[in-house]
């Protein structure tokens, strides 16, 4: 069995800890994990194989989080951009051979009995290779009207249904054959391709298109005109609610889609008072609370039920109740064009990472970490001059012709217009400081002249 994981969304509703750049399935949520690491290890147990789909910008960031859980040989497909679950999974599907079995996964889920999840796992592959498309129908435990329905006679699909009102959850937690719909899937290759073609032909097409013109290097890569060409649409929409080959495995096995903060301080270990554990929370008669941040003491006085997450450049406060409402948030500032909703203070690349320690008009100032072995794209920036110095390790520096070495306090610098690179040949992490100075710091005023990673 193949374990498809699925790393698309944005994940805006645990904003601000995810964000587009370091969306919750890959942020270090439980003591420096992350829900894709605990998806790859829970999978990895019980499938054969791992196949990734993953936006091409977290490509590197999901092979570092693999690595750290020593697999290495993890099949990619990189989507320049999401056109949701259907296009996603037939893209991964028309590269496998046409009996193999397909477990789909979400890649920001929780499952907390494992146990139980192999057992619905072992019946969800025996229905698949009967021919049937299989789904997993969570046992609901309260009329929640944040998930859509799945009302079932026996393991036969009876319907899906869309996210109901409170009064309707209710009568769907009474009658006993409604279940929450997972988003996670079984089936055989064929039987997928076959009810997609059916069902939504357009997709399959414009999905098969896209495939015959990708490329492979260390990943199949597929273009960005293909992948906008693709309809977008679901897996539900475009096959499940249409197909008569949909059973579902009533699935008792622990599970939540942390979709909010409220729901993911339900998966931490708690105080006395419901308090998530939390070092640098001084609390002083606060009660059920989920308190995030790790750079300095949060004090909190008389609070109960109260939500705060602190980053370097963002405070939420909220009602915990609230949580749900942060979309609101993440939508204001998406249309005040600002870069809180995309991008940390620290970015991951392939070569290393940096994090923003400043920034201001005309100026901006980064910690830069490369990698042992590993260098920079050999670029250059139109509107920004740059200084660079070492703090520790020894930097090979690039500008224009000349190669040289930098050491701890040594400095260099790179004129706006000025072909250079960074790379670090030694074998500890090289970090220096960067000072950019320059009518614009936008990270997009980069021409890359040469790349180790591909990247245009």
């Amino acid at each position: 069995m193949i374990n498809l994981i699925l790393c698309g969304g944005s994940g805006t509703r645990l904003w601000p800890i995810s964000r587009t750049l370091m969306p919750k399935q890959f942020a270090p949520l439980f003591d420096g994990s992350s829900l894709f690491r605990r998806t790859v290890k829970m999978n990895a147990a019980v499938c054969d194989r791992q196949y990734i789909v993953s936006n091409a910008e977290q490509y590197f960031l999901a092979k570092d989080q693999l690595e750290t859980e020593e697999i290495f040989s993890a099949k990619f497909l990189l989507e320049p951009v999401g056109r949701n679950t259907a296009p996603a999974i037939a893209l991964a599907c028309l590269s496998l051979d046409a009996d193999d079995i397909v477990l789909v996964s979400p890649s920001d889920h929780v499952i907390r009995k494992q146990d139980a999840y192999r057992k619905v796992l072992a019946r969800a592959k025996e229905l698949a290779l009967a021919g049937n498309l299989v789904t997993f129908g969570i046992t609901p435990t309260a009329p929640e009207t944040g998930y859509g329905y799945i009302e079932a006679n026996g393991e036969k699909v009876l319907r899906f249904v869309e996210k109901p009102n409170r009064e309707t959850a209710e009568k769907y937690l009474l009658a006993g054959n409604f279940y929450w719909n997972s988003g996670i899937f079984c089936f055989k290759v064929s039987t997928f391709l076959t009810e997609l073609e059916k069902y939504s032909p357009e997709i399959l097409q414009a999905s098969r298109e896209a495939f015959e013109r990708a490329t492979e290097n260390g990943a199949i890569r597929i273009a960005r005109e293909d992948m906008e060409a693709i309809p977008s649409d679901s897996i539900d929409y475009a096959v499940m609610e249409k197909s008569d080959k949909v059973m579902v495995v009533p699935s008792d096995i622990g599970w939540s889609d942390l979709g909010s903060f409220d729901a993911l301080h339900g998966e931490y270990a708690l105080d006395e008072n419901g308090n998530n554990l939390n070092s640098k929370h001084l609390a002083v008669n606060t009660k059920n609370s989920l308190v995030m941040g790790s750079q300095r003491t949060i004090a909190t006085i008389d609070l109960d039920e109260m939500l705060i997450v602190d980053t370097p450049d963002a405070l939420l406060v909220a009602p915990l109740s609230s949580s749900q409402k942060v979309k609101t948030v993440v939508e204001s500032l998406n249309a005040s064009g600002s870069d809180l909703t995309k991008v940390p203070q620290t970015v991951n690349r392939p070569w290393g990472s940096y994090s923003v320690l400043e920034s201001s008009d005309r100026y901006k100032m980064k910690r830069i970490v490369v990698k042992p072995g590993k260098r920079l794209s050999l670029q250059k920036h139109l509107h920004r001059s740059e200084h660079w110095v070492v703090i520790s390790g020894a930097a090979t520096v690039t500008v224009g012709n000349k190669v040289f070495l930098v050491r701890p306090n040594e400095s260099t610098y790179i004129p706006a217009g000025e072909v250079h690179r960074l790379q670090n040949e030694g074998k500890l992490p090289l970090v220096i400081v960067e000072i950019q100075v320059g009518e614009y710091t936008g990270e997009d005023d980069i021409i890359r002249v040469e790349d180790d990673f591909n990247r245009s």
